[in-house]
């Protein structure tokens, strides 16, 4: 029996989720996973070594290093095919998550399940105790959990 698929830790929401090449948008679609994207982010963007950048995201070195691994593949094909690059869905938590109550209209931060936190339906108001809470910034979604 395999293993079950580490989370990857994310930082932030992305600003954009489509790129297209230009007159080259009938071409197959390049799928690149969220936490793919922050490994790129935090190795080629930020500049973290390898340890950093596993320890942010919460998953191994050599897990993260197949995570960067398979997003720069990806990537390197989109570019040089002149294919659209699609970013969305993949195995990830956000780190943290701000909720406002319903009810009492009280704003919290929330730290994930995979740093100890709940997950989102079993978080209650720390001030009136209500169920009812809407997530802030809601393109911070978590999949595949």
């Amino acid at each position: 029996m395999p293993r079950q698929r580490c989370c990857g830790l994310i930082d932030d929401a992305i600003v954009c989720q489509t790129f297209i090449p230009l007159g080259q948008s009938c071409l197959e679609e390049v799928n690149i996973k969220l936490e793919e994207l922050e490994a790129i982010r935090l190795k080629d963007k930020v500049g973290l070594d390898q340890a950093e950048c596993a320890a942010s995201m919460g998953v191994s070195r050599a897990t993260f290093q197949r995570i960067l691994g398979s997003a720069r593949s990806k990537i390197a094909s989109a570019l040089v095919e002149g294919r659209p690059i699609i970013i969305r869905g993949g195995h990830y938590l956000m780190k943290n998550r701000v909720f406002e109550c319903v009810g009492c209209g009280h704003v919290w931060e929330a730290a994930s399940c995979a740093a100890g936190g709940k997950y989102g339906y079993e978080i209650s108001c720390p001030m009136c105790g209500s169920m009812k809470k809407m997530r802030l910034n809601n393109c911070h979604q978590e999949r595949n959990i």
